[in-house]
């Protein structure tokens, strides 16, 4: 990985909130997730951003998780930049696969250089509970996924709601301008004033 410069100025401030978002207990439950899945203590104790960085950073055990729940991703084990990033990619091409929303999940730069591990580790968390849900995994991680709870109505409940007027449309009941002033009223000057 090539020295990045630490930043400055808003840069600097953003990482700051980037790390201030790193919690702990999520991240114990997600390394206790990708150790249930693989059945073995794969990350080795590791703790905190720069740990759980060390220990995924080439992206090894997160193939070998996308391969324990029904991929086949054949990753490098090559210490080379390129090919830990590869790695990565073809983990995030899996949860993208698996149904996990783009938006759930990390980019490679992310954990390779270190610069978004809370959304890393909430990358995983979206990845378990979609695991998970589509049973691909008796491990639950986080809460359970939201599922569909379609709705039928008849015609008649239909056409019944067509004649009511929406809390969101306001009502008109006693409305009138009568009475509205807005700023000073007017003044009526100057009748009698120069008698």
């Amino acid at each position: 990985m090539a020295s990045r410069p630490k930043g400055f100025g808003m840069t600097a401030e953003l990482q700051r909130k980037k790390d201030a978002k790193y919690d702990p207990e999520l991240e114990r439950q997600a390394i206790d997730w990708i150790e249930a899945v693989l059945g073995e203590k794969a990350l080795g104790g590791a703790s905190g951003q720069d740990g759980v960085h060390a220990a995924l950073k080439d992206g090894i055990i997160l193939c070998r998780v996308a391969n324990a729940l029904g991929g086949s991703i054949k990753f490098n084990q090559s210490k080379m930049a390129f090919k830990m990033m590869e790695n990565i990619g073809k983990f995030l091409d899996f949860a993208d696969k698996l149904g996990v929303p783009k938006s759930d999940m990390f980019q490679t730069v992310d954990l390779y250089e270190k610069q978004n591990m809370p959304g890393v580790i909430n990358g995983i968390h979206a990845l378990g509970r979609k695991a998970h849900s589509t049973g691909k995994t008796p491990h639950p991680l986080g809460p359970k996924e939201a599922s569909a709870n379609k709705r039928e109505f008849t015609e008649e409940q239909l056409k019944s709601g067509q004649n009511v007027i929406g809390l969101q449309m306001g009502t008109n009941k006693g409305a009138s301008q009568a009475g509205d002033h807005f700023g000073r009223p007017r003044q009526v000057a100057g009748a009698n004033v120069y008698k």
